[in-house]
């Protein structure tokens, strides 16, 4: 049975080598694979399972990343389509807030004001929604909250400029990471950009580095790896002063902490395995610094050691050393970190370690297990897909009934 995933991606990548004039064995030497493996992909024969390879191929073949995964995807059962039907106001929204950050002439508000205290509730519950995985609700609350903050932008002055503007940070940063993950990567970008003209205004320099985290977040999405580490190392010198000494904040250190975490990422996305693990290493050193049981969630980045472990399976699975992503963090305990976001983004990664060390079976019960929770989040990710796509062709025979159910509900079948 053919697998619509597999066949888009590969069709992309054949029109993406065409479009760059180069011939499968051209490609294959430059990925260090060979000229069957490139065949094999094109064909749908071989599934691209690692960001670090897609990366490589669209960054060879100067095409968008997210093009060649085939995002968004819009996936018809239960509230799977949900979740794009609000992304026109979205759109609209953060234009306007653009606008008015930039102190542009002749803007009017949409509707009456709403309360501080109302949008700051609402706020608050896009951002419970966001770390609990449930994408269709942060979509639908958003826009409101959005228009509501311009009009208050249009009146504010003082002390209730710098509250509005920082209700607008954190609902940009909310915004950021829905749409990176519901496939939108290019109004990420815009919502990171709200987020940082706004901080611009705040000038704090905490709030600053959380916003980079989030532009970080938006560039790895882009792949934009290079980009990725030079806003983050950039951010990093200016949280320095507030991050060390014996006058540091806790939120200072997390925050440096975090930024080290996208680095990493985006150093395994290059195939850079000693700078990714160095920066892994620099994460769990600032872990060290801060209390035990610490997780940042009022910055949004949930820093502390569970999100370590979380972002060691990932840089483990990219850099092809995925045992050692999984043990790189032993006291960690992931369950009790308090985002479900997180949690379900290391299920997916800690299955996709699982199938590369043979262990398909126990793959398919993770993912599966990721899925009960947060199943929009599981089944449009693309790398749970190309995981599901993987071990469909190869077969589990002792998971079968499981794995039929991951394939139907993630549409991979015509």
């Amino acid at each position: 049975m053919p697998f619509s995933h597999d066949e888009h991606i590969g069709t992309r990548v054949r029109i993406a080598r065409n479009a760059a004039g180069l011939t499968q064995v051209e490609l294959a030497d430059f990925l260090g694979r060979a000229e069957s493996w490139m065949a094999n992909v094109e064909a749908g024969r071989q599934v691209l399972d690692r960001f670090s390879v897609i990366t490589a191929i669209a960054d060879r073949c100067d095409v968008d990343v997210v093009w060649l995964l085939g995002q968004p995807y819009r996936l018809q059962r239960g509230n799977g389509s949900l979740a794009h039907t609000y992304i026109p106001a979205l759109r609209t929204g953060l234009r306007r807030t653009g606008l008015i950050l930039s102190g542009h002439p002749g803007l009017i508000p949409q509707g009456p004001q709403a309360s501080l205290a109302d949008v700051r509730r609402r706020s608050r519950e896009a951002n419970v929604a966001r770390q609990a995985a449930n994408l269709p609700q942060v979509a639908g609350l958003l826009p409101p909250i959005v228009e509501d903050l311009n009009t208050m932008l249009l009146f504010a002055q003082g002390s209730n400029r710098a509250d509005v503007l920082r209700l607008l940070v954190d609902s940009a940063r909310t915004a950021r990471m829905a749409l990176n993950q519901l496939g939108y990567p290019d109004l990420a970008w815009i919502a990171a950009e709200v987020a940082a003209g706004a901080a611009t205004q705040l000038d704090d320099p905490v709030v600053k580095a959380a916003v980079a985290w989030d532009r970080c977040g938006a560039l790895l999405h882009q792949a934009s790896l290079r980009e990725t580490v030079a806003v983050a190392d950039a951010a990093l010198r200016d949280l320095e002063p507030h991050a060390s000494g014996p006058g540091s904040l806790d939120k200072a250190v997390s925050l440096r902490g975090a930024l080290h975490l996208r680095c990493a990422i985006a150093h395994a996305r290059s195939s850079q395995a000693s700078d990714a693990w160095a920066r892994i290493d620099q994460a769990l050193a600032d872990v060290g610094r801060l209390s035990v049981n610490w997780y940042d969630v009022d910055s949004h980045t949930v820093f502390g050691r569970g999100t370590v472990a979380v972002h060691a399976a990932e840089v483990g699975v990219e850099v092809d050393q995925p045992d050692a992503g999984l043990k790189k963090v032993p006291a960690a305990t992931v369950e009790e970190v308090p985002s479900r976001e997180r949690r379900t983004h290391y299920a997916i990664d800690k299955a996709r370690a699982l199938h590369r060390l043979g262990k398909s079976a126990s793959a398919v019960l993770k993912l599966r297990e990721a899925a009960v929770d947060a199943p929009y989040y599981v089944y449009a990710d693309p790398m749970a897909r190309a995981l599901v796509s993987d071990m469909a062709r190869k077969g589990v025979p002792s998971q079968s009934s499981a794995l039929s159910g991951l394939i139907r509900h993630m549409e991979l079948v015509h």
